[in-house]
């Protein structure tokens, strides 16, 4: 009896250990759901009530695969109100199957090689004298400059800025920051 109430406390241990792990510190909140590091960008946001506009889009425009695979990469993950808060018909339009190339531009401008989280891109800011140039997957360029202690905005080609509003959604082939804002390249 007793190697058996020991069986059960070691298989406890060892369960709540791996629980914990997935659970850890890392784990973020997005969408009134945990974004599991353990798990990859796709994954995770699939899950998230406040980017259901944003998956349906990254379906529409085949790059579920892309954003499945190894990486890492960086993705500026717009909440659901900031695709709704674009000209009437906007995403209807851009969901069409005409569109798919330009949605596709349009998604892999939101996207950057590499695994910056917050406290790389303020790195990168200070090196930069206050302003940091990154390269998306799309080849166009985005501004991020600090607005505070803790508050990095992006700017991208026709001017607009993004607030990063959760910060450093981390993923086993990347990070999330999740913005206000779609980030329009110059077209």
């Amino acid at each position: 009896m007793a190697s058996l109430l020991s069986l059960a406390v070691t298989c406890g241990l060892t369960l709540n250990s791996v629980q914990a792990a997935d659970m850890s510190h890392d784990t973020v909140m997005v969408g009134g759901q945990a974004m599991m590091p353990s798990k990859d960008i796709i994954d995770n946001a699939v899950n998230s009530a406040d980017h259901t506009t944003l998956v349906a889009a990254v379906k529409a425009a085949g790059l579920v695969d892309t954003l499945k695979g190894k990486g890492p990469f960086t993705v500026f993950a717009p909440v659901n109100s900031a695709f709704a808060a674009l000209p009437a018909g906007t995403v209807d339009s851009l969901l069409k199957p005409a569109n798919k190339a330009t949605l596709a531009h349009i998604l892999t401008y939101h996207v950057v090689a590499g695994k910056l989280d917050m406290a790389t891109l303020a790195q990168q800011i200070k090196a930069g004298g206050g302003k940091a140039e990154l390269t998306t997957v799309s080849g166009g360029k985005l501004w991020v400059t600090m607005n505070g202690p803790h508050n990095i905005t992006l700017k991208d080609e026709t001017g607009a800025t993004a607030d990063i509003t959760t910060y450093d959604v981390y993923q086993s082939n990347g990070v999330i920051q999740v913005i206000d804002k779609v980030l329009m390249p110059k077209s």
